[in-house]
């Protein structure tokens, strides 16, 4: 029972907000030592599964790409250019991008957007210019709920997404849970039954975005 003190850390860790990284590490570190592992061996763990992912620097990569790609100009860009699209409403905008971004997580591209590379420099301006067209007096309130949903709009589209495709770490790892527990269940079959749950997601958050533009709409009445 000694072993689960790592969950102790990371439950006290998160709710006492210390840092991700290091509640993480001390988790693992804690972990290790109760399940009888000596400091060599746990920072060889760590050593190895850095290097197995060691791709996690290509971060470092793509963000003065998109620092650089700011300083020029990309959301004004951005805001111009969905600003001259006729119908392109705030709802029918993000509801594209929810699409777009869970078929992309479907196959496994699931770096190719995210908050950082996508949301904040591209699909935040853009939803927040076609809010504009509807309401040019939008109040930093609404500017900020209309943020707010493009960044659930990513996170949704991403979680009930990446399910779907059969190599991504959930399903392994549910498989291998199972697996322990006696219950033999091939990766397919999760992905096959995360289509469902990927289709209801789409439609609810869907259904929320055009709430979205009803409730930005009558607003704009009511200021009117």
């Amino acid at each position: 029972m000694l072993v689960l003190i790592g969950i102790l850390i990371i439950i006290a860790g998160f709710l006492l907000r210390f840092n991700p990284l290091l509640v993480i590490m001390a988790s693992a570190l804690a972990t290790g030592l109760a399940a009888g592992l000596d400091i060599a061996a746990i920072i060889a763990a760590f050593g190895k599964a850095f290097n197995d992912t060691r791709y996690v620097s290509i971060i470092w990569i793509v963000l003065p790409v998109i620092g650089l790609l700011e300083a020029y100009g990309l959301q004004q860009h951005a805001r111009t250019l969905i600003g001259r699209m006729k119908g392109a409403t705030l709802g029918r905008l993000l509801t594209g991008y929810l699409l777009l971004r869970q078929g992309m997580a479907a196959v496994g591209l699931t770096s190719v957007a995210g908050h950082a590379q996508t949301v904040r420099p591209l699909v935040a301006p853009m939803a927040e210019a076609a809010a504009e067209a509807a309401n040019p007096a939008l109040s930093d309130e609404q500017r900020e709920e209309v943020k707010a949903h493009a960044a659930a709009t990513d996170n949704i589209g991403l979680f009930f997404g990446e399910d779907i495709f059969l190599a991504i770490g959930s399903i392994l790892l549910m498989k291998g849970v199972l697996e322990g527990y006696g219950y033999i269940i091939e990766p397919l079959h999760f992905s096959l039954w995360a289509i469902p749950t990927a289709i209801a997601a789409f439609l609810i958050h869907g259904f929320r975005l055009r709430r979205l533009d009803r409730r930005m709409a009558a607003k704009t009445e009511a200021a009117a």
